[in-house]
């Protein structure tokens, strides 16, 4: 059923923007409209501004309608509109609602993309909140390390930024700077539209054209993809009163789009089972580590432990990538990890949010939506060989950072590596 419902898939262009529609075969409407750029949108000065932004086209009313006014009518018909930055490569604006209410829920659709009010009360309300959630996702360590891997990892580049931002800058956003930020990325150069329903084709066509003529053209804009490698180890330590130590390592991945990626995208997924079984299992080191890969238009992957022993975390981390690059998977490792990987990819496309979420993913990063529709048998292609020489190729040099007590921890394990080699560049 899921493949009979893919092949029926379509895209089209309306003003100059594309539309991807998948035909539902449920009486449920989502829309998505994507908003690309994300972090590469705004300064680092300005870090925070476009997530703010977001949540204030609902939260802050419409010019037809205040916040209340707004929530009340989609309570009535237990429909859903909102905006989020979902990563760092895009924001998006959803509409979920019963076909039945559609003509209700679309006209408030299109207000909170075309007329928000950003209103200064509600404004100064979901700024206030922003603020907060900065503060306690700083107050989480799992959270600290990873921000802090990126600003370090990152420096200089636009994946450095935090969507979210930081307590100095949003605290200082106002509603007419936000409002006119916001205006300057809702063009149609930057907008992609995604529908998945069961709505016939000239309703689509009809609603999305009358949207899209009161929004501008804008500057041609194409996402920026930027290769990340490594080319010497690198340790960056933070003093943090901590009951543990807290360690993220960054290295490249595959760019979106490679030949590389589907089979490193599965070699990251073993690697992050054994990763588990030799730190926590056999060593009793962190509760839980961690390995993934990190898959945006910077695509990178990381290595993530808590523990109180970091020198022997390095050890055994050194030991495992040189064992893996040695011998590479097993047959049945690849066998396995390919049925798991694509077994959770269909139990995540059950919804239409998550149909639309995922076409919208593959033409923002891959230029191609029907990776989407076509991944189980890309995936079914790949052999044992593919899987371990994406991961020899892409996992070497490592940034690493370290939050927590630095008397706990030699950094010259981390630079300089565990692994005594022998004559013969084999590991004793």
């Amino acid at each position: 059923m899921q493949l009979a419902k893919a092949q029926q898939a379509y895209e089209m262009t309306i003003d100059g923007v594309k539309v991807i529609v998948q035909p539902s075969g449920n009486d449920i409407v989502e829309i998505q409209t994507i908003i690309r750029g994300g972090v590469q949108n705004y300064p680092a000065t300005k870090s925070g501004i476009e997530s703010l932004a977001m949540n204030a086209l609902t939260e802050c009313g419409t010019v037809k309608h205040d916040k209340n006014s707004f929530k009340n009518q989609l309570d009535k018909v237990s429909a859903q509109i909102y905006g989020y930055c979902p990563n760092k490569d895009y924001s998006t604006v959803v509409m979920n609602c019963i076909k039945s209410d559609f003509e209700t829920v679309w006209p408030l659709y299109a207000e909170a993309l075309t007329i928000p009010a950003f209103d200064a009360k509600e404004f100064a309300r979901i700024r206030q909140d922003a603020v907060t959630n900065i503060k306690q996702a700083d107050g989480q360590p799992d959270n600290a390390i990873n921000k802090y891997a990126d600003k370090v990892a990152f420096a200089g580049r636009d994946y450095a930024k935090d969507p979210n931002g930081t307590v100095e800058v949003v605290e200082k956003l106002t509603p007419e700077e936000t409002k006119a930020y916001y205006q300057s990325i809702l063009t149609r150069s930057r907008l992609l539209i995604v529908v998945v329903s069961s709505l016939d084709k000239t309703v689509i066509e009809q609603k999305l054209s009358q949207l899209l003529n009161g929004i501008k053209q804008g500057t041609p804009f194409t996402l920026k993809k930027e290769n990340f490698r490594v080319y010497k180890n690198t340790f960056s330590a933070e003093k943090r009163d901590l009951a543990t130590n807290y360690v993220e390592g960054i290295t490249g991945g595959p760019e979106p789009g490679t030949p590389d990626f589907n089979a490193f995208n599965v070699a990251m997924r073993i690697f992050a089972n054994r990763h588990f079984l030799e730190v926590r299992t056999k060593n009793g080191l962190s509760y839980a580590p961690q390995a993934w890969f990190s898959n945006g238009s910077t695509a990178v992957a990381k290595f993530a432990v808590s523990t109180t022993e970091p020198d022997k975390y390095i050890t055994v981390f050194d030991k495992l990538v040189d064992s893996v690059k040695s011998n590479g998977f097993t047959a049945d490792e690849v066998a396995n990890m390919k049925q798991t990987y694509l077994t959770q990819f269909y139990y995540k496309q059950e919804t239409n949010n998550a149909q639309a979420s995922s076409l919208a993913l593959n033409e923002v990063l891959f230029n191609n939506w029907h990776r989407s529709l076509n991944l189980v048998a890309d995936v079914k292609k790949l052999t044992v060989n593919d899987v371990s020489d994406a991961f020899r190729k892409y996992i070497g040099n490592t940034i690493w950072v370290y939050q927590g007590d630095p008397k706990k921890v030699n950094p010259l394990n981390y630079t300089n590596g565990t692994l005594k080699k022998g004559d013969n560049g084999v590991a004793n």
